[in-house]
C-alpha cells in the first residue's frame, strides 16, 4: 500500500492548504445539517412518552457528548504518533482539538445538568457517567493548562501528548459505567453500531445533529490548526510568502 499521501497530507504545508480548501464545507454544511436536527428534534419529533418535552434537549446533550468524546479519541491519536512518530502535525493537532472538545465536553455536562433537574429532581448527581464526563473535561483543560504554562514548546508538546494518552483510560469508563454500576444516568440512547432504540422521527433529527455537530467542530478544529501552524512555521519561506499575500 502507498502511504505517500498520508506523508504529504501530514506535512504541516500540506495541510494548511487542504484544510483552508475544506473548513467552508465542514463548516456550512455541517451548520445546515445542525439547524435541521435542531429544529426537527425541537419542533417536531414527537414527545418521549416519559418525559414528555423535556426529552428535547437531548438533540444537543448527546450530540456534544459524543464530540466530546470523539475528539479525544482523535486528539489521543495524534499524540501516539507525535511520540511514536514525531510528525510535526501530531502536536498542532494535540494542541488544536483540545479547546474544541473541552467546549462540547462543557456544554454536555451543563445540558445534562438542564435534563437532570426535571428527570432526577436535581442540577448534579455524582453519578458514574457525569463524573467521568467530568474527568474528560478537566483533562482537556490540563492540555489547555499545559500548552499557555510553559514556553518552551517542545516540552509542553512533549506533556501535553503524555497527558492525552493517559486520559484515553477514561473513555471506556464513560462508555461502559452505565454498564458496570448502578447508576441514575439511562443507558445509551444512540449507536451508530446497534438498532435504534428510538422511533424513527426522535432518531433520524439527532442522527443529523450527531453528524452536523462533528462537521462543524472539525471546521473550527481545522481553523484553529491553521493558526498554529503558521505560528510554529513563521519562520519558513511558505510562511513569510502566505502572509505577504494576505497583507
Amino acid at each position: 500500500m502507498n502511504w505517500s499521501w498520508f506523508h504529504r497530507l501530514a506535512a504541516p504545508k500540506s495541510f494548511y492548504y487542504f484544510s483552508k480548501r475544506w473548513e467552508v464545507f465542514f463548516l456550512c454544511f455541517g451548520a445546515l445539517l445542525l439547524i435541521v436536527g435542531v429544529v426537527w428534534g425541537l419542533a417536531f419529533a414527537p414527545q418521549d412518552y416519559l418525559q414528555g418535552n423535556s426529552f428535547r434537549i437531548i438533540y444537543i446533550h448527546v450530540p456534544a457528548a459524543i464530540v466530546a468524546q470523539g475528539f479525544y479519541v482523535a486528539m489521543g491519536v495524534a499524540a501516539f504518533i507525535q511520540i511514536v512518530w514525531r510528525m510535526k502535525l501530531a502536536p498542532v493537532a494535540v494542541q488544536a482539538f483540545a479547546p474544541v472538545g473541552a467546549l462540547m465536553a462543557a456544554l454536555a455536562l451543563i445540558t445534562g445538568s438542564i435534563w437532570g433537574r426535571p428527570t432526577w429532581g436535581t442540577w448534579w448527581e455524582w453519578d458514574a457517567r457525569i463524573t467521568s464526563v467530568l474527568i474528560l473535561f478537566i483533562m482537556y483543560l490540563g492540555i489547555i493548562a499545559i500548552h499557555n504554562t510553559y514556553n518552551d514548546r517542545k516540552l509542553s508538546d512533549k506533556l501535553s501528548a503524555v497527558v492525552a494518552l493517559v486520559g484515553l483510560i477514561n473513555l471506556p469508563i464513560i462508555k461502559y459505567s452505565v454498564d458496570w454500576w448502578n447508576t441514575l444516568h439511562q443507558p445509551a440512547t444512540f449507536s451508530l453500531t446497534e438498532k435504534p432504540k428510538m422511533p424513527v422521527e426522535m432518531w433520524l433529527p439527532l442522527l443529523f445533529t450527531v453528524i452536523g455537530l462533528y462537521l462543524v467542530s472539525i471546521g473550527i478544529a481545522f481553523i484553529r490548526m491553521q493558526i498554529y501552524i503558521l505560528e510554529r512555521e513563521k519562520k519558513t519561506r511558505w510562511v513569510e510568502s502566505e502572509m505577504t499575500n494576505d497583507f
